[in-house]
């Protein structure tokens, strides 16, 4: 695809996910933000277990969100919303004003083959973005059940220079998302913004 047609095509999607999001914020709420949001079990019980919060899920798989948002709508839910958003431009579309408190990156796909790995999300560059999206002490929750991928993106976080891994942070909330059910165990960390 010629450069011309795929920054067209990326201003095009960037101009969208910011009309969606327009009237979803600005909120006084601090908001949370699940990337590949699946299903929407976890977003949607975090939710319900946390009024106070906005959550904001994003997937790319159009089934996928449409089952999340009928999961919230049968809750009843207003402190939610859903958004068929590749992380990078999603973070790119947030307005400038909007500051996360909380993302999570639950069971991503791990890219295993390491010619795949430039695809992993936690990426040096990607933490790099999202730290400028985040607010001071904004907490980033991993979980893998893939060891590559979780040392890979452990070091890649102790590395950073805006984020630190906190050993003294519990997992905020529990509830096992599909992928979880479905892996033998799994690694967790949470990381702050310094």
């Amino acid at each position: 695809m010629p450069l011309e047609i795929a920054q067209a095509l990326n201003s095009s999607r960037l101009a969208e996910i910011r009309a969606q999001l327009a009237p979803l914020l600005p909120t006084t709420q601090p908001i949370t933000l699940e990337i590949g949001s699946g299903h929407g079990h976890f977003l949607t019980a975090y939710a319900a277990a946390h009024p106070n919060r906005f959550c904001i899920g994003i997937d790319l798989i159009a089934d996928r969100l449409d089952r999340s948002v009928r999961k919230s709508n049968r809750a009843k839910l207003k402190n939610i919303a859903w958004v068929r958003a590749e992380a990078l431009l999603f973070l790119e579309a947030l307005p400038a004003d909007i500051a996360l408190a909380e993302i999570f990156v639950l069971f991503s796909d791990p890219w295993p083959k390491r010619r795949h790995w430039k695809n992993r999300v936690l990426q040096p560059e990607f933490l790099s973005l999202l730290a400028s999206r985040a607010g001071q002490g904004a907490r980033l929750h991993f979980r893998t059940d893939h060891a590559p991928y979780f040392q890979q993106a452990t070091d890649f976080i102790n590395q950073h220079p805006d984020w630190s891994i906190g050993a003294e942070d519990p997992w905020p909330f529990e509830l096992a998302t599909v992928f979880q059910q479905r892996a033998a165990g799994h690694q967790s960390l949470i990381a702050r913004k310094t």
